[in-house]
């Protein structure tokens, strides 16, 4: 059934006002106009709204015993439902009578099946001991009388996406022993019902008592604390305090979503700092100095990443440690793999195996083997793997290890090629990349991070390890698959890896980018822009109000998900924690006793 929008008519006294008359006509148009969809269509098991499906589910049976908030799954599904409840108080002096008929059926009916000589049906035993227990408690006044309806309305863009939901919903429902059918040939009916009129017009009900009406009570607390950890902010909710260790979940990372200057650096250094009261080992990769400040301040290490530092890290390094069922020199190929597709971009199979032999040949020069015990040897450099390459007189190793030439003897000579002096030994450890170009600074990401990773597995302890600006990394697939693998395998050496990026976009469009999310327990999303709304909001299943909360919503304000959990929060520092953690370039001249240059103050540009 269609029906068309209300065509204009002109009125006898010369106003304007609606009818189905004739589309020619001209006049005002109501808000009823302007609001209502193009048509509405009403079929068999569904309604189309203009572009989009719903169709209505009502629950028809119920088990016997149900658990306080039974409804959580439901309320939490990770699809938008519109979910109506109707509760009609009846006279208990009704429900007696009928109960006291209904229990005399059922005495006889047990009695005659006695009398018989036959097995008693224990479903009527049942519901007749259920019958006296609520009969008792109705003579008592402890209990009233009520009839409830249940019904669900389902939103989808499209047929095949409202049947896979409805068929989640029935399990959902089903695994609670509930059985919920879909409101055949009164689709209109159950759609209204769970608009907000307040109107049931399918009254499919069922009787219960007060205690069983009290279960189907479907708020649940917004707190999301814990008994141990740190405070990451307050509750928008409830004001209470949001308090996490990271570490009691089922893997340690986070993530966090948003903005430029929507205050992610802010309360990732708020979290690094309070984690160093719980004796955990902070490790930050730091692209825009960010980080400088603060290290200094709590006596941590602060390596700059450059063309004259001191500090050098070779990418070549082994952890120098056995692992049952793991091939440390193996894994290290496969690592430097990716490093040199990041290096030289995009390499053909033929170049991969050339590469490969290449690698293999480079640590056989200097002793290293598969043999555990020939990998504490000094490992090689990227100029041996370059010599390696150019000596082995292939049209294709000589254009691979042209390709490495820059590093070894161009402009890039002695950043990358050179034996590691470094050791991570502070509890608070930052490397910075600030001073190096930007095309340099995936390369000297994907080093440091597989560095890391070396150290880590060496020396078990509790540790963050903290990605600032992440979408560098998620630009070339190799780099962002590296950072993947220490996603899913950072909880076994004791790690939490946080994940932090402002090109939201480009993150949840990679291949990589969601298995990461799906990897983090901790999900932090702050203030976010109109162009990636709609992908965050399909991510993470956030409702319509929840997105207009991310969009509108202050610096360090946003959505804090543990687990499948999650509630609206509000960053919150000390004064002491907010001077060593801003960024803010007037706060920063303010405690440095400069003023802020006022923009009339500024000399002319041109």
């Amino acid at each position: 059934m269609n029906i068309p929008l209300p065509f204009l008519r002109k009125k006898q006294n010369g106003q304007t006002g609606l009818s189905h008359g004739s589309p020619f006509n001209r006049g005002m148009l109501s808000m009823s106009d302007i609001l209502a969809p193009p048509a509405v269509e009403v079929d068999f098991n569904h309604i189309k709204i203009g572009s989009k499906y719903f169709r209505t589910l009502f629950v028809s049976g119920y088990p016997r015993f149900v658990s306080a908030n039974w409804l959580f799954p439901i309320i939490s599904f990770d699809h938008t439902l519109d979910i109506a409840m109707f509760c009609y108080p009846i006279e208990s002096g009704d429900v007696l009578s009928d109960l006291k008929r209904k229990i005399a059926e059922m005495e006889a009916t047990v009695s005659g099946e006695a009398s018989a000589g036959k097995v008693v049906d224990p479903g009527v035993q049942v519901a007749l001991n259920d019958a006296l227990s609520l009969q008792e408690e109705l003579a008592k006044g402890a209990e009233r009388f009520f009839q409830f309806s249940l019904a669900i309305t389902i939103p989808a863009d499209s047929l095949e996406e409202l049947a896979s939901v409805t068929k989640k919903v029935q399990s959902t429902l089903a695994s609670l022993l509930i059985i919920a059918k879909p409101a055949s040939l009164q689709m209109e009916d159950g759609f209204k019902s769970t608009m907000p009129i307040g109107q049931d017009r399918l009254m499919i009900t069922r009787n219960m008592d007060t205690t069983s009406l009290a279960t189907t009570f479907p708020f649940t607390s917004s707190e999301l604390t814990a008994n141990e950890g740190i405070m990451y902010g307050i509750n928008e909710h409830n004001d209470s305090l949001i308090i996490f260790d990271r570490f009691t979940l089922e893997n340690a990372n986070s993530i966090v979503l948003g903005k430029s200057g929507g205050g992610k650096s802010f309360l990732v250094k708020l979290e690094a700092l309070r984690s160093l009261m719980f004796g955990t080992e902070v490790i930050i990769l730091d692209p825009e100095s960010e980080y400088k400040a603060l290290a200094d301040t709590i006596g941590g290490e602060y390596v700059s990443f450059t063309y004259s530092s001191p500090i050098k890290i070779n990418p070549f390094d082994l952890a120098g440690i056995l692992e049952e069922g793991e091939n440390e020199l193996g894994a290290k190929i496969l690592s430097l793999h990716s490093l040199m597709a990041v290096i030289m971009g995009e390499l053909t199979p033929s170049e991969e195996s050339i590469l490969d032999r290449a690698l293999v040949a480079t640590y056989h020069q200097k002793g290293i083997t598969p043999d555990p015990q020939t990998q504490t040897k000094e490992p090689p450099l990227m100029e041996d793997l370059y010599k390696v390459l150019v000596g082995m007189e292939d049209k294709e190793a000589t254009g691979l290890g042209q390709r490495l030439e820059r590093f070894i003897k161009g402009s890039l000579a002695g950043i990358f090629n050179q034996q590691s002096n470094f050791d991570l030994k502070n509890t608070f450890t930052v490397f910075s990349l600030k001073e190096l170009e930007e095309a340099l600074r995936p390369i000297a990401m994907h080093i440091i991070l597989d560095y890391i990773w070396s150290k880590i597995k060496k020396d078990l302890r509790r540790r963050l390890l903290i990605v600032d600006e992440a979408w560098y990394l998620m630009k070339q697939k190799d780099s962002a698959n590296f950072l993947l693998g220490i996603a899913k395998r950072a909880r076994k050496y004791y790690l939490g890896l946080t994940t932090i990026t402002q090109d939201v976009e480009d993150f949840l469009n990679s291949e990589y980018g969601k298995p990461i999310i799906t990897n983090s327990s901790i999900q932090i999303l702050l203030k976010q822009s109109p162009a990636a709304i709609d992908a965050i909001a399909k991510t993470f299943y956030l409702s319509e109000g929840e997105k207009h909360l991310l969009l509108s919503s202050d610096i360090g304000e946003g959505l804090f998900f543990a687990g499948p959990n999650h509630v609206a929060m509000r960053v919150i520092a000390s004064p002491d924690e907010y001077q060593l953690i801003t960024s803010k370039p007037e706060e920063l001249l303010r405690m440095q006793g400069q003023k802020p240059v006022a923009p009339s103050q500024l000399p002319p540009t041109s």
